[in-house]
């Protein structure tokens, strides 16, 4: 479907989905949703779940600068993806922009804003193999994830200092040459949005999230097998031990 108005959309989606969430009844006119649907044999519902004091969290998955501003303006928590430790500030600065905006809230309400990031992970004391089997995964997004004018990883690819890297990324990849395209995607760039090396390297590239601020980092293992994935599963469990998480 056509997603016009994004940040607008995104902001009456949010407003649903805390309506239902709140047990209230489930009636919405907004400029771009519409609840019951018009013209259909629709009734307003309303969740039917045993009411609970637990406040479900929201948390909007934002790569632009004014989606992650309204992220911090509406929601509990970012979901980042691609986020380096070293652009981090700048993701936050746009956040606190949007948490500057926030009404008062009420004390049920109020609560530490979460960055929630995802990483791919690859134990391997080479890193350059590990970089390599990242790197398709890289080449989706940046490079085929929308279109040639509108891909919001390209985007933030361009922002992170990658630009020629992400132009030559899209060509290749809108040109279904997607080998070539994960081939084109700098080292530098997966190892600066992945946890590879050995057990001690992860463990470090670790603690540079937590030290720049980040609640949750949400591990996804890569591999070629299930036994490479657990393995660094495993490994990436170990090193979360060691850590030393900011207070």
């Amino acid at each position: 479907m056509a997603f016009d108005a994004p940040l607008g959309r995104t902001r009456e989606y949010v407003e649903i989905v805390r309506t239902a969430l709140d047990r209230r009844t489930l009636r919405y006119d907004g400029r771009h949703f519409t609840l019951p649907l018009p013209h259909g044999a629709g009734k307003p519902l309303r969740l039917s779940v045993a009411p609970t004091h637990h406040r479900v969290p929201v948390y909007l998955a934002a790569v632009g600068p004014r989606n992650l501003e309204l992220a911090g303006e509406l929601a509990d928590g970012w979901l980042g993806v691609f986020a380096s430790p070293d652009y981090l500030h700048e993701q936050r600065e746009a956040i606190g922009r949007g948490l500057s905006r926030r009404g008062p809230e009420s004390p049920e309400e109020r609560r530490d804003f979460e960055l929630d990031v995802t990483v791919p992970v690859v134990v391997d004391p080479d890193v350059s193999r590990a970089a390599r089997a990242v790197a398709p995964y890289a080449a989706l997004y940046v490079g085929g994830m929308g279109s040639r004018e509108h891909n919001f990883y390209n985007a933030l690819a361009v922002r992170m200092g990658y630009g020629t890297a992400a132009a030559s990324i899209q060509d290749l990849y809108l040109d279904k040459q997607w080998r070539a395209a994960a081939d084109a995607v700098p080292e530098e760039f997966v190892d600066d949005t992945s946890l590879l090396g050995d057990v001690p390297r992860v463990r470090s590239r670790m603690q540079r999230y937590a030290d720049a601020g980040v609640s949750t980092l949400t591990i996804a293992p890569w591999g070629e097998s299930l036994s490479s994935r657990m393995a660094s599963l495993e490994g990436a469990v170990e090193a979360a031990s060691q850590l030393e998480v900011p207070a």
